[in-house]
Parts: structure tokens; C-alpha cells; sequence
């Protein structure tokens, strides 16, 4: 049984790999004072970095549970979303609203990737 870990803390790892199966929890945004779109956008930007560190990319995402911490930022997540997801290539997705780890984060995400 293949399995790596990359950035293995106390509670969890950055990422895992399990096989040709990738998996990333817990990516938030980069600024926790910007508004929605922007924290969208710096979050999945996160994911970019990370999907390149382990082999792989957005074409080979699996699945997504996007976090919001309300609803009503629904419809501006969605306008980043839909402009970072190759055509095509929209993942199984999930989208909740959430109570985040911290008040001032507004979205966080889970992500399921095949390698490349």
C-alpha cells in the first residue's frame, strides 16, 4: 500500500496520496480580510500550487466541498469557481455552509484530484 504525506502535522497533512489518488483538505485564502471573491480566488490558487507540487492538475480533479461560511456568497464564489474550472473538466461538487475555524475566513475547501 502506497501512501504519502506532505506536510504532516499533529493533525493533519497538507496533502495525501494514496495510489494515483490525491487528496487535499482544509485549503482557506491567502488574506482572511478580503472579500469573497477574492478570498476565492487566492484559496484555489492554493490548490493550483499544491496540484502542481504532487503531479497533477485542475483537468484531473475528482471532487470538491466547498465551505462557505454563509450562502448568500454563493452566486460570487461561483463566478471564481466557474472561471478557474477548465471546460469540460467541472469535478463532482459539493457547496455547504459551514461555521469556519476562524470568523473572518468565508470559504475553504476540500479537493479529490487523480494524478496526471
Amino acid at each position: 500500500m502506497s501512501i504519502t504525506r506532505y506536510e504532516t502535522g499533529v493533525r493533519m497533512s497538507r496533502a495525501v496520496i494514496h495510489h494515483d489518488t490525491i487528496y487535499f483538505c482544509g485549503q482557506v485564502a491567502e488574506d482572511r480580510h478580503e472579500d469573497i471573491s477574492e478570498q476565492t480566488r487566492t484559496m484555489l490558487a492554493k490548490v493550483d500550487a499544491l496540484l502542481e507540487r504532487v503531479g497533477s492538475d485542475r483537468e484531473h480533479l475528482l471532487s470538491a466541498t466547498i465551505y462557505l461560511r454563509d450562502m448568500s456568497l454563493f452566486e460570487e464564489m461561483n463566478q471564481v469557481w466557474d472561471a478557474w474550472v477548465p471546460e469540460g473538466h467541472a469535478p463532482a461538487r459539493a457547496c455547504v455552509e459551514a461555521r469556519m475555524a476562524s470568523p473572518e475566513l468565508l470559504v475553504e475547501i476540500s479537493v479529490v484530484a487523480a494524478l496526471t
